[in-house]
């Protein structure tokens, strides 16, 4: 099964990016033998024991180079990769790597990408797989490198993957037991260049032997290759999954109406949670999973934080934190969920219009109360929300240091009425003021309860 294994005894590889997937690369490639050279601006925790090991540091590409194993955040457009194709080197991403690395008889590769609800989804799959008996461990993005998976001493039966559209860009012989593409909308454009060439890594989920895709979601539905499953929040047609009566129901694979859990036990609650369950489930019984672990893995799911998560309740207004909304796509879906919001947005938003999401949200009188924009984007923000909702209160805070949050929370609290959600959706990413989107809802969860108390009284 699967490419012959990956032979780079004695040979140069080229690590770009000396973190968390770069490092697991480099600890692969010294244990078969390979001569690692690292390249990075900086030398993160962790390269002190790879360097010991025998690894090396350098600025530009080695001139011995046999292959080029890059981390996620290094774009198509860096020299280093034209260098290495002026050489002749081949370019292979984290994802293509672990797939080359695998034994004789390797884990199914169950994979799941999309714009958003990645994350979640393959939680929910990971939960599914436990219930269902299986020796299954979620992989990607989601804490453990799918190559430290692929080389565990005691291999698994199957490994859900989170795949984003970076590691599929680099990634050209993975033939997944079956991938989904849960929806597709703008974002990575600084890094992929256009929307058909991000388009074009997403749908490279589809490349094994089961596609499943999204009916509900144009973009995805009308790339679905002929004989693909998908997924819809409607009563489901021959060859989908779907929703009847209230509950999550196949008629794909065989099945004939087959129920499979109570629509409302999937957490965490919203209508676009109920379609990654159904991805998930599509996934699963691709693999051969009976209903009752389904019904049983979907019932134990415990979301993870910062996908809308109630932080904090007080003078009758709720606290909300989805910082995992990074972008416009994400956050309709959150800020679609609640009647009346007090608006927390801003950040980097990746080369990507949030017009359209802004018209939307200000389209039915008296949802959006108002709106406090922060971050290096705040302004395009502040633009659109003139243009499409001039009689909502906007307050900007130009404030980058650490004390940002409370000031923005402090506003915030200003603006709310009791009934009111105050909604952390920020559609943007968070490196401009913060280490990652998880210590930008840590900052928001713990400003408001700070300080919500205090502007209540």
């Amino acid at each position: 099964m699967g490419e012959p294994a990956l032979d780079v005894a004695g040979r140069t590889v080229a690590v770009c990016g000396a973190r968390f997937a770069g490092q697991a690369a480099a600890r692969a490639l010294l244990a078969r033998g390979a001569r690692v050279v690292l390249i990075d601006r900086d030398r993160p925790a962790g390269t002190d024991a790879l360097v010991a090991a025998g690894a090396s540091f350098s600025d530009e590409l080695p001139a011995d180079a046999a292959l080029v194993v890059t981390s996620p955040g290094w774009p198509p457009s860096h020299p280093l990769f034209a260098a290495a194709a002026a050489r002749g080197v081949e370019v292979i991403g984290e994802l293509e790597f672990a797939w080359r690395l695998r034994g004789e008889r390797p884990a199914a590769w169950l994979v799941i990408t999309g714009t958003n609800g990645k994350t979640t989804t393959v939680r929910m799959l990971e939960s599914i797989l436990l219930a269902a008996g299986e020796r299954a461990l979620a992989v990607g993005n989601v804490g453990v490198s799918v190559i430290d998976a692929v080389t565990d001493p005691r291999p698994y039966d199957v490994l859900a993957v989170e795949a984003s559209s970076y590691q599929l860009h680099w990634s050209s012989t993975i033939r997944p037991a079956a991938g989904v593409l849960l929806n597709l909308a703008p974002d990575h454009l600084d890094w992929h260049g256009s929307m058909d060439e991000y388009a074009q890594a997403k749908t490279a989920v589809w490349a094994g032997a089961v596609a499943v895709g999204n009916a509900d979601d144009p973009q995805v539905a009308r790339r679905l290759p002929d004989g693909g499953v998908s997924f819809t929040l409607a009563e489901p047609a021959e060859g989908q999954l779907g929703v009847m009566e209230g509950r999550l129901v196949s008629r794909a694979f065989g099945d004939d109406r087959l129920v499979l859990v109570d629509a409302a036990t999937i957490r965490p609650a919203g209508a676009h949670n109920v379609a990654n369950a159904l991805a998930a489930a599509a996934l699963a019984r691709a693999h051969g999973v009976p209903a009752t672990a389904i019904a049983d893995g979907l019932r134990m799911f415990v979301p993870d934080p910062h996908r809308n998560q109630l932080v904090h309740v007080a003078g009758g207004i709720s606290w909300v934190d989805d910082s995992k909304a990074t972008n416009p796509h994400a956050a309709r879906a959150s800020l679609l969920a609640y009647p009346r919001i007090v608006w927390v947005a801003g950040g980097q938003l990746k080369g990507v219009d949030v017009d359209e999401l802004v018209a939307e949200i200000a389209g039915p009188p008296g949802r959006l109360a108002g709106a406090v924009l922060l971050g290096e984007d705040r302004a395009q923000l502040a633009t659109s929300l003139a243009r499409h909702a001039p009689e909502v209160p906007v307050i900007v805070v130009d404030s980058t240091d650490d004390g940002a949050m409370t000031e923005v929370v402090r506003a915030a609290a200003g603006l709310a009425r009791a009934g009111d959600t105050v909604l952390l959706a920020p559609a943007a990413a968070s490196y401009d003021m913060f280490s990652g989107y998880a210590a930008r809802g840590d900052a928001f969860a713990r400003a408001a309860r700070e300080v919500a108390p205090e502007v209540g009284s």
